[in-house]
């Protein structure tokens, strides 16, 4: 089994578990703080992975908390939709989502983007990894999130 970064598709795909809203749970902004840390409730730092609610599928902290990297360097986004679009081949910097600790609500919405050069380092920034294996015809994506010492591990089924 082999690891990776998501695409920034993959990240949006698995963080919207097929909901249309502005976050994992719909529109309603007084619910952000059940599924995220972010400047309203974090006391300015990072935490432990899984102390919020999670998404549909089962995955905690894709909003704030902290930005997380995808594979994708960034860029605009291609001008006709397609179906796992991929970033430029190369720009100054990778593609960061999900928002931070220190973000405020907006930051955190689906169509908040950001980005970073790799050889940067802060600690409103982690990352998740997406491991691909076969089983019963299935491709099945192990997600890790990192932050400090603590890891978590989830497990979505992103393509069958």
């Amino acid at each position: 089994m082999h690891g990776r970064m998501p695409t920034e598709a993959e990240w949006e795909y698995a963080c919207r578990a097929g909901n249309p809203g502005n976050f994992c749970f719909g529109d309603d902004d007084s619910k952000l703080g059940e599924y995220a840390w972010y400047d309203n409730n974090s006391g300015d730092k990072t935490h432990s992975g899984g102390l919020k609610k999670p998404n549909a599928w089962g995955l905690c902290d894709m909003h704030g908390n902290v930005w997380e990297w995808c594979l994708d360097w960034y860029g605009p986004y291609p001008a006709k939709p397609g179906i796992d679009p991929t970033g430029p081949v190369k720009s100054d910097g990778r593609v960061l989502r999900g928002g931070a600790f220190i973000d405020e609500l907006v930051g955190l919405r689906f169509s908040s983007r950001n980005n970073n050069d790799p050889d940067n380092r802060n600690n409103n920034i982690g990352f998740r990894v997406v491991c691909a294996g076969r089983s019963t015809g299935k491709v099945l994506a192990q997600i890790v999130r990192w932050m400090g010492r603590d890891m978590a591990w989830e497990t979505v089924l992103l393509r069958q």
